[in-house]
């Protein structure tokens, strides 16, 4: 079967996928995200929604949107943040998107406390309409990924296979992909024998942008990635935070890949929307001002919680080992009429920043 099959049944098969079975999040799953990695980063994004909120004309009322919100510890985050901005607290609803019955559980437990409106979904499109404010954090990385290699002849899918050991072995179909290289882009047209190329349909980017353009608003799509399409093997898997085989026991590993987020930015522009970005992690946190708050935070911390901020800091914003500052990216998208998106325009300074949030 293709890669983007396999990929699609691991994770989201009803009764075998790993995103249907379990929680994997937090140190004693399989992987930790940004939000579990510090309160700071929930926090930034929610004063970064109230600026894009004032931006939009301040509406009334507004869908808060978060596709795939893990255990609703950064919506929790940002819904403590904007508590300090009543105008736009008391404006919100609030919109899930989540297929997995262990997580949404999580999520109502982490959210009880919001006396706020909340709905889950179980896609974007059954959202009601509206001007909203969309999130997608480690989200796209986890939409199934095809991959092509390159032969002598063309591009052919890559597949997985069963080998007469009766093991699981990559593979490609037999046939290439006809008039392939014409969708490709240039960079990759002239990539050697032997190359992969990864890209994912753009539907769901569609999906968002196309919302955005006939409702208004914005969307952060944050996750790791390249800002270049380009050919390369990234398909991966983890378990208990480290690499696997992603041959190796379907179903009970995290499987991924890499974010194209130049494919991401045509597609949602090929919608009508408008872009912004994208720019590393840790340069989008720190105009958010993530230093301030990390310094504020350790101000009134006993030593060990102080170290504690401070590596967390380290890890959302570097670039070295177990850093995420450069290998993650945002990029935003919008309303075309929307022209500045917070932290994503060198030299504009915001409505809203951190400082609202060190009181």
């Amino acid at each position: 079967m293709p890669v983007s099959r396999y990929m699609e049944l691991c994770l989201t098969h009803p009764q075998f996928g790993y995103y249907m079975t379990r929680d994997p999040l937090g140190r004693e799953g399989d992987f930790t995200t940004a939000p579990e990695v510090s309160q700071m980063f929930g926090e930034l994004l929610g004063l970064w929604a109230a600026a894009v909120w004032k931006s939009m004309g301040m509406p009334e009322p507004v869908r808060l949107i978060e596709l795939g919100p893990g255990r609703g510890t950064m919506m929790a985050d940002m819904l403590r943040a904007i508590r300090v901005l009543p105008n736009f607290h008391e404006a919100v609803t609030i919109d899930l998107v989540e297929i997995n019955p262990a997580l949404v559980d999580r999520q109502r437990e982490a959210l009880g406390g919001a006396k706020l409106p909340i709905n889950w979904h179980d896609r974007i499109d059954g959202i009601g309409e509206g001007p909203a404010i969309v999130f997608a954090n480690e989200y796209f990385d986890a939409l199934p990924v095809h991959q092509v290699i390159r032969r002598q002849h063309g591009w052919h899918e890559r597949v997985v296979d069963i080998s007469e050991g009766g093991q699981l072995v990559f593979g490609a179909a037999p046939e290439p992909l006809k008039h392939f290289d014409l969708l490709l882009p240039p960079l990759v047209r002239a990539a050697p024998i032997g190359a992969i190329f990864e890209w994912r349909p753009t539907q769901e980017i569609m999906r968002i942008a196309r919302r955005l353009r006939d409702h208004g608003g914005a969307a952060l799509i944050i996750d790791y990635g390249h800002v270049r399409s380009d050919a390369g093997d990234t398909f991966q898997a983890i378990a208990r935070h480290s690499f696997t085989d992603p041959l190796r026991s379907p179903g009970q590993a995290d499987l991924t890949a890499h974010v194209d987020f130049q494919a991401l930015a045509l597609g949602a522009e090929d919608a009508g929307a408008r872009l912004h970005g994208p720019v590393e992690q840790g340069e989008f946190l720190r105009r958010l001002g993530i230093e301030t708050r990390a310094a504020t935070l350790m101000s009134k911390a006993n030593p060990q919680v102080a170290a504690d901020i401070q590596s967390a800091l380290k890890r959302l914003t570097g670039t070295g080992r177990g850093g995420m500052g450069a290998l993650f990216k945002v990029l935003g998208v919008s309303h075309p009429d929307l022209r500045i998106l917070p932290g994503l325009s060198d030299g504009q300074q915001d409505d809203v920043d951190a400082s609202e949030a060190n009181e």
